[in-house]
């Protein structure tokens, strides 16, 4: 089954948006596999943000990241990673509709809420980085039907 990894940002935690977000996954009928509340220090910030070292926005994407705790998930279920980007919104808040979660709480592209895998492989890697202890197994009775 398919998993992607999601991150609650600073500024979605400090508002109190968790449960939100949570329970906007689980709705759409996925399975939490991990969840964490972590304060992120520079050197991991980095590493998750490697690919994108180039940028002019690099660091201050770090700062960000590393200037409150984040709450990473692992989510898995059928075309997760797409569903969840389609769940998220586009990067750039005002390009993201209503219903998103970028669309309804976000405002800056420089404080955007949340991310989550672009890819299934960037999933991998994101989930290996994040949870380097592995994810819960478990299966849902609840949704057993998206599973047949």
């Amino acid at each position: 089954m398919e998993q992607t990894f999601i991150m609650i940002k600073p500024d979605g935690v400090q508002r109190g948006l968790v449960g939100e977000i949570i329970g906007r996954f689980e709705k759409k009928g996925f399975s939490l596999k991990g969840l964490k509340l972590v304060s992120v220090d520079r050197p991991f910030a980095e590493k998750h943000y490697a690919d994108l070292s180039a940028k002019p926005f690099f660091s201050g994407l770090v700062d960000y990241i590393i200037s409150g705790p984040v709450v990473a998930m692992v989510w898995e279920g059928k075309g997760v990673v797409t569903t969840g980007r389609k769940i998220i919104g586009a990067t750039n808040p005002a390009e993201s509709a209503p219903g998103t979660i970028r669309g309804d709480y976000a405002i800056d592209i420089g404080r955007n809420v949340i991310h989550g895998s672009d890819s299934v492989e960037s999933a991998r890697k994101e989930i290996a980085l994040w949870f380097p202890e592995g994810t819960v197994s478990w299966q849902s009775s609840a949704h057993s039907w998206i599973y047949e």
